[in-house]
């Protein structure tokens, strides 16, 4: 497997890579349209919504959170799940920056 010389880019590209590998999938898509609906999420109202297994549920989560864009508390067995609002915010500044950076297209 080769090596994906992330040094060569700038931090902005880098960051902006990772969260998008992060957000390329349906099901987390699902979760935070889900969570950002709510006042409170416990893990398993996630699988009755997005209608996946528990497990599965919990990698999906384990990414989002991965990259802070999700926090969860802990109330007894189960675990809270909120959006991060100043990551949400930072997210999408640095999407807008790149969308908004890109000039008129030549074709």
């Amino acid at each position: 497997m080769g090596v994906t010389k992330t040094e060569i880019f700038t931090e902005k590209q880098n960051q902006l890579a990772i969260v998008l590998k992060v957000l390329a999938h349906p099901a987390r898509i699902a979760i935070l349209e889900y969570i950002s609906t709510q006042e409170a999420c416990i893990c398993n109202d996630i699988v009755e919504e997005v209608g996946l297994a528990q497990p599965t549920i919990s990698q999906h989560l384990k990414e989002l959170k991965k990259i802070d864009l999700i926090s969860g508390e802990i109330e007894g067995k189960s675990i809270c799940y909120c959006i991060n609002l100043q990551k949400w915010k930072e997210i999408q500044q640095l999407l807008n920056s790149f969308f908004l950076n890109t000039q008129s297209n030549c074709c």
